[in-house]
């Protein structure tokens, strides 16, 4: 009989896991606000004091990065830049010199590059909303 219940717990659980929505990643993202990670793929930086994590769309060109635990986001953002990123002998230098700028000239600052739409997304903020509708002009 103990094989017989150890079956019925075992079907139970596995019943109770594929019923269980798989979900995906979601990160709070400045200037931006909740991007679900599902089409990303993200690396944690170990070797680096100052980015914890960075998530790339190749397919959208969008980096994600965690710095110090806030993540901010760059659009338009080349495969070939990304992948030197991820090699360079301090991430931090290449993403000071390479990828950052200063204010709204970045090479890569999504206030004046495309922003790529992901859906469902949560409602924006008005302020959100504001730099969206700026960009699009």
């Amino acid at each position: 009989m103990i094989g017989a219940n150890a079956t019925r717990a075992l079907a139970a659980v596995v019943a109770l896991l594929i019923a269980t929505p798989v979900s995906s990643e979601t990160v709070e993202v400045k200037y931006r606000g909740a991007v679900d990670l599902k089409p990303f793929a993200c690396t944690d930086t170990p070797r680096s004091s100052f980015i914890q994590r960075v998530c790339y769309d190749k397919a959208q060109s969008y980096m994600l990065i965690s710095l110090r635990g806030t993540y901010y986001h760059y659009c338009e953002l080349p495969p070939a830049t990304f992948d030197a990123f991820l090699t360079a002998s301090s991430m931090g230098q290449f993403y000071n010199q390479k990828i950052k700028g200063s204010g709204s000239d970045g090479p890569f600052d999504c206030r004046t590059h495309r922003i790529p739409q992901y859906w469902p997304t949560r409602a924006p903020t008005r302020a959100s909303a504001r730099r969206h509708l700026t960009c699009l002009k």
